[in-house]
């Protein structure tokens, strides 16, 4: 019988990591083991950071990495968290932007970790977690910003990050709805925020399903969840780490596999 193949799942966040190792039904072989984001944080950091993570864990066979921002076949075009001086919301440093764009993170992992990978929006990992693989499926993922991902019939769409768009008053949907106005405002205020956001998304994509998820899904109100609608389906946290499994059989825009 082929053994079977463990993967290496790490979640990046704007305040946190976290990893795991899962087999190939997506089971969790050992606890996972988390860190706080470090900043400031060039890319290198970030990578020390994973490889610090996978020793404290069995041996995998290949790395899923979800991160933040916009990747195209794991190379870095921008990731706005970690361009600043100390995490969300706090000063862009010019050098730190240098530094990311056009980071192949995919090879500096591979290099780091001695094994195959995939770097991608840490939404598009949430979103392989949970999808149905059929129809028009849209994730959004509320945690210390916004993230989002578009599967077509399983198939990952090219990335679009919502998460910079304007919305009002000057502010970002990362802005909006993150994670800083959530604690401003009191969870049922940004409640209606949240349903504002899906009302306006709706007829822009005109989905089959919306998944919400994120660690603040949660933090949606009752009121507001029974009015969001019969296609929007919330979802766990833990599919971040579930989707670094499930990635791997995703049809992936310019993305050969090489496990």
């Amino acid at each position: 019988m082929k053994p079977d193949v463990l993967t290496l799942a790490v979640d990046c966040g704007g305040g946190g990591i976290k990893a795991s190792v899962l087999d190939t039904a997506g089971t969790v072989h050992a606890p996972p083991v988390r860190a706080t984001t470090p900043y400031p944080l060039p890319p290198h950091r970030l990578v020390r950071t994973i490889a610090s993570l996978a020793e404290q864990l069995p041996a995998a066979s290949r790395a899923t990495v979800g991160m933040p921002g916009m990747l195209r076949h794991g190379v870095v075009v921008a990731t706005p968290h970690y361009v600043t001086r100390s995490g969300p919301r706090t000063r862009v440093l010019p050098e730190l932007v240098l530094h990311w764009s056009g980071f192949d993170m995919r090879s500096a992992v591979e290099d780091a970790l001695g094994m195959p990978a995939l770097v991608l929006n840490d939404a598009e990992v949430h979103g392989a977690g949970v999808i149905a693989g059929a129809g028009l499926e849209i994730i959004v993922t509320l945690g210390t910003g916004l993230g989002n991902a578009v599967f077509d019939g399983g198939r990952l769409a090219p990335h679009v990050e919502l998460s910079q768009g304007p919305v009002r008053w000057g502010l970002t949907y990362d802005d909006y709805i993150g994670e800083h106005e959530r604690l401003r405002l009191g969870d049922a205020h940004w409640s209606r925020r949240v349903r504002k956001v899906v009302d306006a998304l709706r007829p822009m994509y005109l989905w089959d399903r919306l998944y919400v998820g994120g660690g603040n899904s949660r933090r949606i109100v009752p009121a507001v969840l029974e009015r969001l609608g019969d296609d929007v389906v919330i979802v766990p946290n833990s599919a971040g780490i579930v989707g670094g499994v499930r990635a791997w059989e995703l049809e992936i825009p310019g993305t050969a596999h090489r496990d």
